[in-house]
């Protein structure tokens, strides 16, 4: 169930969306992680092995996640880090249980591919947008998370040159 009790300190590099897509300024931003979730439509094995590339990945399968390779990734996923809990899922429509009364401080998801970090009754809901390929007119973003116990902050990285 948990990925262990991540040291306090660094941050949880958080990355969805990516559609089979490593964007070297992904991984560039990501740099220095010493946990990275992705929060589903992985797209293929070789995003998560780019990833670990860097530090281990928490990932979920999204719902473009189909096939042999994808069967290794959970639905939702819960990981210690910082001394707090972080729900992981793909959808946040699918969340069926109470963060705040489960223990959660933070509940990371995908799908929308608007990225997200908003506080809602103690917890921080994250949605690090989409670093894959870009849709419509929405942002290529990835998100630095810093927990430490109760303390929870989120930063959104666009990866667009300016």
């Amino acid at each position: 169930m948990s990925k262990g009790g991540h040291k306090a300190g660094g941050f949880v590099g958080v990355i969805s969306d990516t559609h089979g897509l490593v964007r070297p300024e992904a991984l560039a931003a990501l740099e220095g992680a010493e946990l990275i979730v992705h929060a589903g439509d992985i797209g293929n094995l070789e995003v998560v092995e780019a990833l670990r590339g860097i530090a281990p990945v928490a990932a979920v399968r999204g719902n473009n996640d189909r096939g042999g390779w994808a069967e290794e990734f959970p639905e939702y996923e819960v990981v210690g880090f910082g001394g707090a809990f972080v729900y992981v899922l793909h959808d946040l429509k699918e969340l069926d249980v109470s963060p705040a009364a489960a223990g959660f401080r933070v509940v990371v998801s995908g799908h929308s591919h608007r990225p997200l970090a908003e506080e809602r009754r103690g917890v921080l809901y994250l949605n690090p947008g989409s670093a894959g390929p870009r849709r419509f007119k929405l942002p290529v973003t990835v998100a630095r998370l810093r927990l430490s116990g109760d303390d929870a902050s989120a930063e959104i990285i666009d990866l667009r040159p300016k």
